[in-house]
């Protein structure tokens, strides 16, 4: 079985850290939002200091103290950031530290008071002031830098992009770690599952078992696969016995019919109905020996799966031709498996034979075997009657045998010795899809590089 890429645990893995990510950045967004709220309202809050003490000295004295008060302050301008004017009625500067309102900025009338700061730019720089015309026509501008604020920000939007840098490179780290904790556990149960499909109900996963979800998973399933043995193994020995102790009265009984004297056409079609019996029984326990034997190599040698198959092919040519029947075979040379010749040829000497029973004048039969990438490839195809679709998978159960082939000699249990013996193998069986007739791929595990 193709190995998983552990797609699904990774895209999980993956969604949870942009989950992750999302909320986070989210929760940096609002704090850098809360931040700023918080810069700006400091700044109108100084600002609106600046200008009620500057309102104060104005209620005192008017434009004088006005004037004294902005051209103290304006000496400590360059410190604080600070802009002040003060402009007479035509217009000429009578105090401040800039010598013209900004281009674009017009005092509105009113007192002087922190209502309605506007924002504005003065070479390059950014302020937040407020412009009024004083009662007699007298401009005044108040403003402060918003650089030291927009330096703040432009500083925590660095950190944020840098934390949320370190955050995804962190969030895919730790989801890439998960994702290989996990897929580990679940190779371990995928690697178990294998070794069971391909027959071998004896395989365990080794090493303690975990105190957590996969430990328990395993746990169930070391107690299913010991259940199932168990019943597998005692359905083997009943078949087997009643296999035994059938076979050996018929045998009797067909040695006692042997020296009968009567009517001899009774006496062999009697005889002929035993030893199919006994032929019945040979064939289970057939069945139930390579069953018994699947999943390991004991027994299994190195073998060439082309002379085996070219080799039935030319066996069965001749009754193919009698019957009439177009039968070709292609078949690639150098297709090595580690397998038992005898079964191999049981296995390809059913599915044949089989073919030409059912198969009519004029139809064809095709073998044809190919080395493919992972597997070499065994097929065999007839255009005969076919399987109806709904029996395709039954027909690899013992005794299964079509309704319409009731009238043909048999006993079903030929297409299920053929899976006994490629589950023997690791071979897997597939029936495909065809236009007319019955066809059907096998699949064969390829000789190990070291044993070739």
């Amino acid at each position: 079985m193709q190995k998983p890429r552990g797609k699904a645990s990774l895209r999980l893995a993956l969604g949870l850290s942009a989950l992750l990510i999302v909320f986070s950045l989210g929760a940096m967004a609002l704090q850098y939002r809360a931040t700023a709220a918080e810069l700006d309202r400091r700044e109108r809050s100084l600002l609106a200091a600046d200008l009620a003490g500057l309102a104060a000295l104005y209620d005192q004295r008017r434009i004088i103290s006005l004037r004294q008060a902005m051209e103290f302050r304006s000496a400590a301008a360059p410190e604080t950031g600070m802009l002040y004017l003060l402009e007479g009625k035509d217009g000429e500067k009578l105090a401040g530290n800039i010598d013209a309102l900004p281009e674009g900025l017009t005092p509105a009338p009113g007192g002087i008071d922190a209502t309605d700061p506007v924002a504005f730019t003065l070479t390059g720089t950014p302020y937040l002031g407020v412009a009024r015309e004083l009662r007699g026509g007298f401009p005044m501008l108040v403003a402060r830098s918003r650089a030291p604020t927009e330096a703040a920000l432009a500083a925590t939007r660095a950190q944020i992009f840098a934390t949320a840098l370190v955050l995804v490179a962190l969030s895919l780290i730790a989801g890439w770690l998960a994702s290989r904790f996990v897929m580990r556990r679940i190779d371990r149960l995928n690697r178990l599952a294998d070794q069971v499909a391909a027959g071998d109900l004896s395989a365990r996963l080794p090493g303690p078992r975990a105190d957590d979800e996969f430990g328990a998973l395993e746990r169930h399933i070391h107690t299913m696969l010991d259940r199932i043995g168990h019943l597998t193994r005692a359905h083997g020995r009943l078949s087997d016995t009643i296999a035994h102790e059938l076979r050996t009265p018929l045998n009797r009984i067909q040695g006692k019919l042997d020296k009968l004297e009567g009517d001899p056409e009774a006496i062999a079609a009697v005889s002929s109905e035993i030893r199919g019996t006994v032929r019945i029984f040979d064939s289970l326990l057939e069945i139930s020996s390579a069953e018994a034997a699947s999943g390991g190599g004991t027994g299994l040698v190195p073998v060439s799966l082309s002379q085996i198959t070219r080799e039935v092919s030319e066996l069965y040519e001749p009754l193919a031709e009698e019957k009439t029947l177009e039968y070709g075979a292609v078949i690639e040379a150098g297709c090595k498996v580690l397998g038992d010749r005898n079964l191999i040829a049981q296995l390809l000497s059913n599915l044949v034979d089989n073919a030409i029973k059912f198969c009519r004048a004029g139809d064809a039969i095709t073998i044809s075997l190919e080395e493919g990438p992972e597997r070499h490839i065994l097929s065999i195809s007839d255009t005969g009657p076919g399987v109806p679709a709904a029996e395709r998978e039954a027909v690899f159960e013992r005794f299964a045998r079509a309704e319409r082939d009731r009238e043909v000699a048999g006993h079903g249990l030929g297409l299920a010795l053929v899976r006994a013996i490629a589950t023997r193998h690791g071979a897997k069986l597939r029936v495909l899809e065809a236009e007319k007739g019955f066809s059907l791929q096998i699949t064969w595990p390829k000789l190990p590089a070291e044993m070739g």
